[in-house]
């Protein structure tokens, strides 16, 4: 695998020998080991992986490997320049605005970093923020006329859809066993996770070949369609109580279904390579930024942004799949659907300039538009309007925000509690790993009322019967 002879080999062995014993499987261990030389930031949260990849990245590796791969022949033979930089004027100058006080010190110092680009024009801070790479989990950074891929992040245009049905809530609780039987049968979740037969969609008749990476994906896309990844995504049925009338759909309480989920393997794979590729191409910038490393959108950086708007499309036929299978089998009249996504790069206007807008785990707030924003699998989500708040660069958060690394909650949490609290709360999980228990996010409430000026509440949806990837699976988000 490239592993060198020492040290970092030992611990990887000791590493692999650990997963194993845990249950992982061999197969899937491999794969694990093969990724995290390259992209060992993936694994810092891992229980078994973590310290191996701390040393990876502390020996170097990674860029060694994109060193050699950068003069390999043939290597970015689909690009137009493989020209690197050589000098950088750093901003030292634009700040930020946050919202919330509840904010890890070290996603403020990486927001710091992704306002030091010479790209950057301006930037704002989630309440949900916390650390991701490059750009903190929560940032929104607008840039000139470039993108980042991991500004975007490695689960391109993750996105959220909610389907109200013509039904009470009640009639949940009083037929759980068909409602647990309808999630079991129409999703798929976890890495990997495929639909055979394949599922069918009029994204999958677009042109794929697009781009190089793309076209070598869709083959994959297809087999994932309609699935769910693992990490925090999920599906659930539940209460929405809808405070005001909505499209044709009067107030009241209704039973609803919920999903989060993104574009699977192929838009991680599409994140991976156009990454790598944008740090190959300012080898010099400071280790502190190099995921900030960007592709500029009149040179090399439109494959990547027509890749970004095909993930976009693939997602949201993801969740239209999952839903009208779901709603298909509920068999009662659809009120109202709502989507939206985050984890993306828009082209807007501010301030009377087009600029690039990342979202990197933050939801579009422009004035009137519509979004969804979760807590945890015993906690509220939100069905919101946007105000329109040029400060956040018209944003809001994605959700409640972790405030326990996945790594935190293992050594921390037990089921028998979350179990207990599930119940307290009239909430049935199907499945799920301990690093989703509701205690490893922050207060939905509390970051609610920290971007009050950001959203207006719509609808207030509280879960009932949760389904998320069985414990074991490597997060994808």
């Amino acid at each position: 695998m490239g592993y060198p002879t020492g040290p970092i080999l030992g611990m990887a062995r000791a590493a692999a020998g650990n997963a194993r014993m845990a249950g992982r499987p061999t197969r899937q261990v491999r794969s694990d080991l093969a990724l995290l030389l390259r992209e060992p930031q993936r694994f810092a949260e891992d229980p078994h992986l973590g310290k191996l990849a701390a040393a990876v990245v502390e020996a170097g590796l990674p860029e060694q490997l994109l060193r050699e791969a950068s003069t390999s022949a043939g290597r970015g033979a689909t690009h137009a320049d493989t020209r690197a930089p050589t000098e950088y004027r750093w901003n030292e100058t634009l700040e930020y605005r946050v919202w919330g006080d509840d904010i890890d010190p070290a996603a403020h110092e990486q927001m710091r970093n992704a306002c030091r680009l010479p790209i950057s024009v301006a930037g704002a801070l989630m309440p949900d923020a916390h650390v991701g790479y490059g750009l903190p989990i929560g940032g929104v950074l607008a840039t000139d006329n470039a993108v980042i891929p991991y500004a975007v992040g490695v689960d391109i245009a993750c996105r959220m859809m909610m389907t109200v049905f013509d039904l009470p809530p009640e009639r949940l609780a009083h037929d759980e066993h068909r409602f647990k039987t309808i999630i079991e049968d129409h999703t798929r979740f976890g890495v990997g996770a495929v639909w055979k037969p394949r599922r069918q969609h009029p994204v999958m008749d677009e042109d794929w070949s697009i781009t190089p990476v793309t076209a070598r994906l869709k083959d994959l896309a297809h087999r994932q369609l309609g699935t769910s990844g693992s990490g925090n995504h999920f599906v659930e049925f539940g209460e929405l109580v809808l405070h005001e009338s909505l499209h044709g759909t009067p107030p009241g309480r209704y039973l609803a279904l919920l999903s989060h989920s993104g574009s699977r393997g192929p838009g991680n794979k599409i994140a991976t390579h156009y990454s790598k590729w944008a740090m190959s191409r300012h080898g010099r910038m400071p280790r502190e930024l190099r995921h900030l490393a960007w592709l500029e959108l009149d040179r090399d950086g439109e494959e990547y942004w027509a890749a970004m708007e095909l993930m976009g499309r693939y997602a949201s036929a993801n969740h239209h799949i999952i839903h009208h299978q779901i709603a298909a089998a509920v068999g009662d009249p659809i009120l109202l659907q709502v989507e939206n996504h985050h984890n993306f790069a828009w082209r807007e206007v501010h301030a009377g300039r087009e600029l690039i807008v990342h979202r990197k785990g933050a939801t579009p707030a422009s004035v009137g538009m519509l979004g969804i924003i979760p807590g945890s699998m015993a906690t509220p989500a939100y069905l919101v309007e946007g105000r329109g708040d040029p400060a956040s660069l018209h944003s809001a958060s994605h959700g409640a925000g972790r405030r326990l690394s996945r790594s935190a909650a293992f050594r921390q949490i037990r089921w028998p509690e979350v179990q207990r609290y599930l119940a307290e709360r009239g909430v049935t999980l199907l499945s799920a790993g301990l690093d989703e228990a509701p205690w490893v996010y922050k207060n939905i409430d509390e970051v609610m009322a920290a971007q009050k000026a950001l959203v207006r509440p719509l609808a207030r949806f509280m879960p009932r019967l949760v389904k998320m990837s069985p414990a074991g699976e490597r997060p994808e988000d």
